[in-house]
Formats: C-alpha cells, sequence, structure tokens
C-alpha cells in the first residue's frame, strides 16, 4: 500500500512536471500541416489513469493554471483573453475575470477526472462475457472517428481533393483500421482499447466544454478579436471542434495508448 501511495506521489509529480514544461516550450504541440495538435493534455489524462481521478483533477488544475499564466504573460494569440482573467477584465470588465477562470480551470480539472470513469468503465465491458461484441461495437465507432477525423483533416488541408475523395480516403483509412484493430487486438488483446477510448475521452473533453463557452461567454468579444461578424462565431466554434478537435482527439488516442500500454507493463513489475 506504503509503495503504491509512492508511486502515485511520484508519477503526480512527474507528471506535473511535464505538464509545465510542455506548456512554455514548443513540446506542448505537433505540427500538422495546417495546425499545431495540442498534446498537454496528454499527461493530466495518463495522471488520471495511473494515480486516480482525484490526482487527475489536480493535474487538470495545473494545466488550467498554465494556461491561465501564459494567456496572461505570454499572450501571443488575438483569443487569449478567454483564458485570462486579466486580459477579460480589460476588455469586457469585471465579469470577464469569473468566466476566463471558468474556462481556463474547469473544463481542464475534467480532463483529469472523466478518462478515468471511461477508461474503468470499459475494462468492464471487455471483461465480460461478450467481451468480443463490444469489442467490436467500439472499434467500430472508432473506426468511424477516424474516418471523419481523416475526411476533415484533408477536405481542409488539400485543395485539389473534392469532398467526395476526401470522404472516400477517411473510410478506406476507417476500414482498414477496423480490420487490423478487429484481428490484432479484440481477437487476441483487448488491453489497449481503453486507453484509445481514455485519450479520446479526454481531448474531446477540452474540446467540448472550452469552446462552447466561449461562445456563451465571449460571443461579441470572440468575434471582434478574430474580425468577423458575431453570426460566424458559431461556425468558427464547429470548425474547430470538427477539424482541431477531432485531430486532436486522434493524437491523444495513439499518444495514450502507446505511453499507456508502457507504463501498464512497468506499473505490473
Amino acid at each position: 500500500m506504503r509503495n503504491s501511495k509512492t508511486n502515485e506521489l511520484v508519477l503526480t509529480g512527474l507528471f506535473t512536471a511535464i505538464i509545465i514544461i510542455m506548456a512554455f516550450t514548443p513540446l506542448g504541440y505537433i505540427p500538422l500541416v495546417v495546425i499545431n495538435a495540442t498534446i498537454i493534455h496528454i499527461p493530466v489524462i495518463l495522471g488520471s489513469l495511473f494515480c486516480g481521478p482525484k490526482k487527475g483533477a489536480f493535474l487538470g488544475f495545473v494545466f488550467g493554471f498554465t494556461s491561465c499564466l501564459k494567456a496572461t504573460i505570454v499572450g501571443g494569440t488575438l483569443s487569449s483573453f478567454v483564458f485570462s482573467p486579466v486580459l477579460a477584465a480589460s476588455l469586457v470588465g469585471t465579469s470577464g475575470i469569473f468566466k476566463s477562470l471558468f474556462i481556463a480551470f474547469v473544463p481542464r480539472i475534467l480532463v483529469g477526472v472523466i478518462p478515468y470513469f471511461v477508461y474503468i468503465g470499459i475494462k468492464k465491458v471487455l471483461a465480460s462475457e461478450k467481451k468480443n461484441l463490444w469489442g467490436t461495437v467500439l472499434n467500430v465507432l472508432m473506426s468511424v472517428f477516424l474516418a471523419f477525423g481523416v475526411y476533415a483533416f484533408l477536405d481542409k488541408m488539400s485543395e485539389s481533393l473534392s469532398q467526395a475523395a476526401a470522404l472516400g480516403i477517411g473510410i478506406a483509412v476507417g476500414a482498414v483500421v477496423f480490420i487490423v484493430v478487429e484481428a490484432v487486438f479484440i481477437r487476441k488483446s483487448t488491453q489497449v482499447i481503453p486507453f484509445v477510448y481514455a485519450g479520446v475521452a479526454g481531448a474531446m473533453t477540452n474540446t467540448l466544454l472550452v469552446m462552447p463557452m466561449i461562445y456563451i461567454f465571449y460571443k461579441e468579444a470572440y468575434a471582434n478579436a478574430l474580425s468577423i461578424e458575431p453570426g460566424a462565431v458559431m461556425g468558427v466554434i464547429l470548425g474547430v471542434i470538427s477539424f482541431n478537435g477531432i485531430i486532436e482527439a486522434i493524437v491523444a488516442a495513439v499518444l495514450v495508448a502507446a505511453i499507456g500500454m508502457v507504463l501498464n507493463k512497468v506499473h505490473r513489475r
């Protein structure tokens, strides 16, 4: 018991250091031609899975604090005020302090909580008598999600590809992944599947909470910052969710699964 608690504290400290380093260096982002995929939430998700939801929430708080601090001190983007209570207060008044703190902290704290329960829930499902059936269902969902992500990426990145061609490539990639995962993991081992869904859940928790909150709290200010009409903000929000959000979720799924499997082996030893 004492060794387990010690390991959790060591991992929590390690993940905290990684979050801080990633937040203030380019290491927190992966360049993907047309966007930079945020991966700062990866250590938060892993911390949740290996140290529990309480320590995961703490790591999420650290993530939120670094984003708040960076937005305030460094800035760098037109919408930095969204995460900075100081900038928001100067822009929209006192209410901006609470709105920006809410956006900066609440989604990030939940990134350290929700993946844990998704991971545990899927592990229980895959441990049931209908393991193969549930594994196939989850594989279908994952493949569809991946297909849509590839389609969104190609549709925005390439001007030479038609939407039909981008959709066809996305479907083909999703089908190949389905066949490979079905053959390699579902029939032989389902250990990787919970990690994949935990990664997706963590990344989408961040995106699906932050972006709608920006719309609710800062519709007018966000439109002014981007020099667009307020009526166009919803389109921008949906674009970020359907493109950036899905790409980041796919990246999170891959990294959480890869790192998680390694940490799982080390933890067992």
